[in-house]
């Protein structure tokens, strides 16, 4: 159930985070496990790696040759505005971490950030200059949606809904903007998944690799087939029906929690 609400969730604008601290808390499961947590973020990016395999094969071959001197192309460019994306984010989760961690992860910060990012959310999809795509970007386009990008570290807000919200504020179309933010979670899961596997390599204990290989196998395939409806639905469902989801999920949170 974890893994397939990891996969389920890490691509829509719902916050998988918030979800796996919710989860075991509404139910009373035991916590899950640092492993647990490396399988799941390893079958999310192995999802998102699979599906934009060309994209990202010719972006990371263009990016080797801008390095060498070689003419930029939009790929190229594209690998650059990324890396650029990340880097707010790596800074500040490196500072900061241990503070959210401590402090940001209870249900009352969720649910007011899962509703007031669900608002944000719905007013950036209500502009209707939303007509550019991912190749249009510019540095100050890049830089505000890195830095929109820290403010999933808290619970609640949803890294691929706040990365979405900035694009769809800028004039991204609404398949350009899920792209971009999805092209951007391959650095972030790559990070999260090396942070987690280094406190799990301080702690040896017993593995339940049987446990592992299908919670991976599980938010593997569970993702990959949300990021494929995602693109396909997303022009023509548009966001409302996830800032609905959020505001009933923060009205719960606040009723139960509260």
């Amino acid at each position: 159930m974890l893994a397939l609400l990891q996969g389920l969730t890490e691509f829509l604008p719902i916050s998988s985070s918030a979800h796996l601290v919710l989860m075991p808390r509404l139910v009373g499961w035991e916590d899950q496990g640092l492993a647990f947590d490396v399988a799941v973020h390893v079958g999310t990016l192995l999802a998102v790696v699979t599906y934009f395999r060309h994209e990202l094969a010719k972006m990371l071959v263009d990016w080797l040759q801008s390095l060498t001197g070689g003419k930029p192309t939009p790929e190229a460019r594209l690998a650059w505005q990324v890396l650029l994306a990340t880097l707010p984010v790596a800074v500040t989760g490196l500072l900061l971490h241990d503070i959210i961690e401590t402090y940001l992860r209870s249900p009352l910060v969720i649910a007011v950030t899962t509703v007031v990012f669900g608002l944000l959310l719905w007013w950036s999809d209500r502009h209707d200059r939303q007509r550019r795509d991912e190749s249009s970007l510019r540095i100050s386009d890049v830089l505000v949606i890195g830095f929109a990008q820290v403010l999933a570290l808290v619970p609640g807000t949803s890294r691929s809904g706040v990365t979405m919200t900035a694009g769809l504020a800028l004039g991204l179309t609404r398949t350009a903007a899920a792209r971009f933010s999805f092209l951007l979670s391959v650095p972030v899961i790559l990070m999260a998944g090396a942070y987690e596997t280094l406190k799990l390599v301080q702690q040896p204990g017993p593995v339940a690799w049987d446990l592992l290989l299908l919670g991976t196998a599980v938010a593997a395939i569970s993702a990959w087939l949300c990021i494929h409806y995602f693109l396909q639905l997303i022009e023509r469902i548009g966001m409302l029906p996830f800032v609905i989801y959020r505001l009933l999920l923060g009205a719960f949170l606040f009723w139960i929690f509260l």
